[in-house]
């Protein structure tokens, strides 16, 4: 384990990869969704490691990073994700961003463009949900903790063969989601509530690879397209059997996409 505190709060962080890899090197960079922490690329990063330095964390509000009193706004997410890079001498990296994931990946390659050469932006979007949606899923875990709602989560996160009582996995996702820190949770709620990246993500111009679940109840196909659309040359994909987290149901599928695609900009090694 390792711990750093940068922007003014401290983030849990893990390095991996070839021991030979040049510290200066590329880095492929991973940023979890709502209500989990980077463990959720566990078998996405194994697949990987034999080639890439690899950057995990736990952004503020989750696993083992502080979580500070809410609310927050996506720029902190993106602020502490920058300074986390800078603190650890990364000049470069593709940044692979889950659901808020994403957005943080979004907003830091608008922010610090020099940090980041390639996105790849899973089950996520531009703009994610409504005020009230947010307000509501505020409100509801301040006042009766996030075990309140978490079967509807996890309705939208995993495909009904994956919640099986059966599944043990399943079940330590689900500790992972009412475990977390209800500041990191509605602090986060709060922050996608307030972003709407439309304009900023359109001017983006670098390689971009759209994944998204085929059963993904929080972020469905349809919206994911959409925000391809918007950036120019953006790849899309999607991913079967698996709802929200891809990187858990089909890690398998999700490394090979994430893989090829870095191989096809051409800019990275």
């Amino acid at each position: 384990m390792a711990f750093a505190r940068v922007n003014g709060v401290v983030l849990h962080h893990e390095v991996r990869g070839p021991a030979d890899m040049p510290e200066n090197g590329p880095a492929l960079v991973f940023s979890n969704s709502l209500g989990t922490d980077f463990r959720i690329w566990d078998a996405v990063a194994d697949r990987l490691a034999g080639n890439y330095r690899l950057v995990l964390y736990d952004k503020r509000g989750h696993g083992l990073s502080e979580a500070p009193p809410q609310p927050y706004a996506l720029t902190d997410h993106v602020d502490d994700l920058a300074a986390l890079l800078d603190h650890l001498g990364i000049a470069r990296a593709a940044v692979v961003g889950l659901s808020v994931g994403g957005m943080i990946a979004q907003g830091l390659a608008t922010r610090r463009p020099d940090l980041v050469e390639a996105l790849v932006l899973c089950d996520t979007a531009h703009k994610i949900g409504t005020d009230a949606l947010w307000n509501g899923r505020i409100e509801a875990v301040n006042a009766k903790g996030i075990a309140s709602i978490a079967d509807g989560i996890l309705q939208r996160w995993f495909t009904p063969a994956y919640r099986s009582s059966g599944n043990a996995d399943f079940a330590g996702y689900t500790a992972m989601l009412t475990r977390t820190p209800v500041d990191g949770y509605a602090g986060t709620c709060a922050a996608l509530r307030d972003a709407d990246l439309t304009e900023s993500t359109r001017a983006l111009r670098l390689p971009v690879l759209c994944i998204v679940g085929h059963q993904d109840g929080s972020t469905p196909p349809d919206l994911v397209r959409e925000l391809a659309a918007l950036i120019d040359g953006a790849r899309f994909e999607i991913i079967a059997e698996a709802g929200h987290l891809p990187c858990i149901e089909q890690p398998e599928k999700t490394a090979a996409l994430i893989e090829a695609f870095l191989a096809e900009t051409g800019r990275w090694g």
